[in-house]
């Protein structure tokens, strides 16, 4: 088998102008194809993704064989350059590349990936509804007011969900957005956070799990204040305190802060979670199969991490060919912990680019059981977008 076209959409949805999930799609002189995608659908990046996987396929990808995904991992580290340098652009293109040659090889053995990966591990995962201060509806809305967020938890609860993740600091009082949380936090904003957390506490009740999100948004002291309400509302864990650039800031909020700490979607590989692991800064990694390098490098962060005790969550935010991709990760492996399902995952304009439709039921989602990752594109919507496309020399 042979790789013989490979095509790539930079998708864009009017509905949501910074929503765009890159996929891309490789042929087979055999008739198959594989599905991937790069995990940078939102914020900046990209369109540099879309055109590093086409570089990459002018580069190496035409006449491959599939089968061979160690193969062309190495190749793709080691011949890009930067790969051993490392960002999201190389990685991304990396990792779409690598899950649609994993879809590619279930396809032909027809077994679903996660056969592929080690087998059905997990069953049914279960799920939690992500990002709740967008609301949880059918419509993305900027939450202010606590008791909005007590209401945006009913209605997950509503749909099956025992579990949810909100980021109460990303909003002040006037619905200004703050990228940078830096700076001591005063007493009124932690009173304003409070009453969020507390909003949504009073609507799930005592057994109902909070994942406390930070978008990476603190400083290390800021982080260690705010790890106050983590304790104080018991959250399941504490999500992205601190940013990657220094480890360090990591291990002073893990030894400052009691409750379970969680990072690792901006981590790309084995070397970049290294030192998270060995000072045990991260009880919970959240490697991104849309940027940590498909499934080849996935499945080795995962056994990697399970050496020192630390359960898997992957996040997905992204496509639902990322969140099919996830879903077979999670499937296999024996250090799972919980299933992301951000909001942008329930919204049209997202879920009408494949065919396919992965939802959870009552707060559980599984694996499709079909070869491959089990998805395809909606060609009707895809090809709306710009795309291009690499082919053999003839």
């Amino acid at each position: 088998m042979k790789i013989t076209k490979v095509e790539i959409f930079d998708i864009e949805c009017p509905e949501r102008p910074p929503w765009n999930p890159v996929f891309v799609r490789i042929y087979t002189d055999e008739g198959i194809t594989g599905l991937g995608e790069a995990g940078l659908a939102y914020d900046w990046g990209h369109s540099a993704a879309a055109h590093m996987i086409k570089e990459i396929a002018e580069a190496m990808l035409i006449g491959w064989n599939p089968f061979n995904t160690e193969g062309l991992w190495s190749k793709m580290l080691r011949e890009s350059f930067w790969g051993l340098g490392g960002g999201p652009v190389i990685y991304a293109a990396m990792s779409a590349v690598d899950t649609a040659l994993w879809d590619i090889k279930g396809k032909a053995l027809g077994l679903p990936v996660y056969q592929l990966l080690g087998g059905k591990t997990n069953g049914k995962l279960r799920s939690y509804a992500s990002q709740l201060q967008f609301d949880w509806d059918t419509t993305i809305t900027k939450l202010i007011q606590p008791e909005e967020y007590g209401r945006a938890a009913e209605k997950a609860m509503a749909e099956g969900y025992t579990a949810v993740k909100v980021d109460p600091i990303v909003y002040d009082i006037n619905g200004d957005t703050h990228f940078d949380r830096t700076k001591i936090i005063s007493r009124a904003e932690m009173k304003l956070f409070r009453a969020r957390l507390q909003a949504i506490r009073d609507a799930m009740g005592d057994e109902g799990d909070i994942i406390f999100e930070c978008h990476s948004l603190p400083g290390a002291t800021t982080a260690i204040q705010l790890g106050e309400l983590v304790e104080e509302f018991g959250c399941m864990y504490y999500e992205e305190p601190v940013n990657y650039l220094n480890s360090k800031l990591h291990d002073k909020v893990a030894r400052n802060v009691k409750a379970p700490i969680a990072g690792g979607e901006r981590l790309y590989n084995r070397w970049g979670i290294r030192p998270y692991l060995e000072d045990q800064s991260l009880d919970v990694l959240q490697p991104d199969i849309g940027l940590c390098g498909g499934f080849t490098e996935a499945k080795k962060v995962c056994d990697y991490a399970d050496i020192y005790d630390v359960r898997i969550q992957a996040h997905v935010c992204g496509g639902p060919v990322a969140t099919a991709a996830s879903l077979h990760l999670e499937t296999a492996i024996p250090n799972f912990l919980i299933h992301e399902h951000h909001t942008y995952a329930t919204k049209s304009w997202n879920r009408e680019l494949c065919i396919q439709d992965p939802q959870p039921v009552n707060g559980f989602i599984e694996a499709p059981d079909t070869p491959g990752i089990g998805i395809e594109l909606n060609d009707e919507v895809v090809y709306r977008s710009p795309n291009m496309s690499v082919t053999a020399l003839k």
